[in-house]
């Protein structure tokens, strides 16, 4: 009876027989070399000790490259030939790595593996080597871990934040800044603020419900385009407001990112910036309006005793409104025939006195028993309320700041010297040039500063 045996299986009997014969053969015997270890079509070869190299060599073929090991016993040779064929026959790779890429083979898995168990995000080593090889061509001769430590400390995890509540907080956290000690100046302006205030809570308005972090360039161009199609609360009519407050708007809503990125409420990487709609208009300048010499007369021919030293002082002197509310009589007869603008009253943060002419002189003689206090001590919102009537009694149009205007025309034409107006306007040379001058004559200026209580009353 004649047995057939499968290909396949006649090759692995023929390999385990030659296998039998090296397990009989030892090391004293005389063997001849090389010889050849295969399984099925994969093959190492075993070279023999020589004078010159007291090793057993093994070589064999694997991912198209030679490779050999060394065995100082045959027998050792044999085991690793053998098992080297077999792994090479079931595909196995493995036998590509020297010993040492071996060992960092299984460290790096090892380092995968104990990344996966500690945040349960799945590495595999070759998307890991690509990642790293990738960012290390970009980096050039930084390191990956210089580059991350970089990265994070200009990285914040930006918490959503309701852009009403985002509002409300950064408002509340400029109150104290609105306050100030007695004679001191608060760091804020209270009316500043309460414009600010205004503007922002419109702004939180137009997007209720919408995180911080969630605001585009589309929202923000749709918000000031909105600002110049308002309706008048007066009449049924659009009324757009003007490139100087849509320009306040701006700076409103740039003050709020900057503090929403500072709170980690919008990432530092925003380009809301970069939106059209937050570049400054150049708005024109309108026509300065100021009163003459004829509407200082009548202003302060119908204002009563509250009102009048104020008036007096913001036409003769120049004064801003601010500086006014909150002067003192103190601050009037200290500095002899000056008015004394501390540091802490100026908007320039800077202490000036202003000359007293002596028409201003005469207004203010009736006073001077007043020396403490100051001289408007209720609030703005009531002076001017009082100005309004004032100059619906004295039959004449009301001009926004129209005293200090007049004061700085009217003195410059006077002098012709920028330097002196701006020093005693507390303003700058070319502020004065720019916007005061050829708006009068010198006789219109004399005319201005003649305007005293004996001329009133003619």
């Amino acid at each position: 009876m004649r047995t057939i045996i499968h290909k396949g299986i006649e090759d692995s009997c023929n390999s385990r027989t030659v296998y039998a014969q090296f397990l009989a053969e030892t090391e004293g015997r005389k063997m001849r070399f090389p010889k050849i270890i295969k399984h099925r079509r994969f093959e190492a070869t075993i070279y023999g000790k020589s004078k010159s190299y007291p090793y057993y060599r093994v070589a064999y073929y694997a991912v198209g490259k030679r490779r050999t090991l060394n065995f100082k016993t045959f027998g050792e040779a044999r085991t690793k030939a053998e098992s080297i064929v077999r792994d090479l026959a079931d595909g196995s790779q493995a036998v590509a790595l020297s010993a040492d890429q071996s060992r960092d083979a299984i460290t790096a898995f090892e380092i995968l593996e104990a990344f996966r168990q500690e945040g349960g995000r799945r590495i595999s080593l070759p998307a890991a080597i690509s990642e790293f090889v990738e960012a290390s061509k970009k980096l050039g001769e930084r390191s990956l871990r210089e580059a991350a430590d970089g990265f994070l400390k200009n990285v914040a995890v930006v918490t959503a934040k309701d852009i009403g509540e985002a509002v409300d907080e950064f408002l509340k956290g400029d109150e104290t800044r609105t306050k100030a000690a007695e004679g001191q100046r608060a760091q804020l302006s209270a009316k500043y603020a309460y414009n600010r205030q205004l503007q922002l809570e419109k702004f939180a308005a137009a997007f209720p419900g919408t995180p911080v972090c969630d605001l585009t360039k589309r929202h923000l161009d749709g918000f000031i385009e909105s600002l110049g199609n308002l309706k008048s609360k007066s009449r049924n009519r659009r009324k757009a407001i003007s490139p100087k407050s849509r320009n306040h708007y701006r700076a409103a809503i740039r003050q709020f990112l900057n503090w929403a990125v500072r709170k980690d409420y919008l990432s530092i990487t925003h380009r809301l910036f970069d939106a059209d709609s937050l570049r400054p208009e150049h708005a024109n300048n309108g026509e300065v309006a100021f009163y003459s010499p004829a509407e200082l007369a009548a202003l302060l021919a119908n204002a009563d005793e509250t009102l009048r030293p104020i008036i007096a002082i913001g036409g003769l002197a120049g004064l801003r409104t601010a500086e006014l509310l909150s002067l003192d009589w103190a601050g009037i007869w200290r500095a002899n025939g000056h008015i004394e603008i501390t540091a802490g009253k100026s908007k320039t943060r800077q202490r000036r006195i202003v000359e007293i002419c002596p028409t201003l002189e005469t207004w203010l003689e009736p006073f001077r028993k007043n020396k403490t206090g100051k001289l408007w001590p209720a609030h703005e919102v009531t002076f001017q309320q009082a100005f309004v009537t004032l100059c619906e009694n004295a039959k004449i149009s009301r001009k926004p700041n129209g005293l200090r205007h007049a004061f700085c025309t009217y003195h410059f034409a006077l002098h012709a010297n920028e330097n002196l107006t701006a020093q005693q306007a507390g303003n700058s040379p070319a502020m004065i040039h720019a916007h005061y001058k050829g708006l009068a004559t010198k006789t219109d200026a004399e005319k201005w500063f003649a305007v005293n209580p004996a001329s009133e009353q003619k």
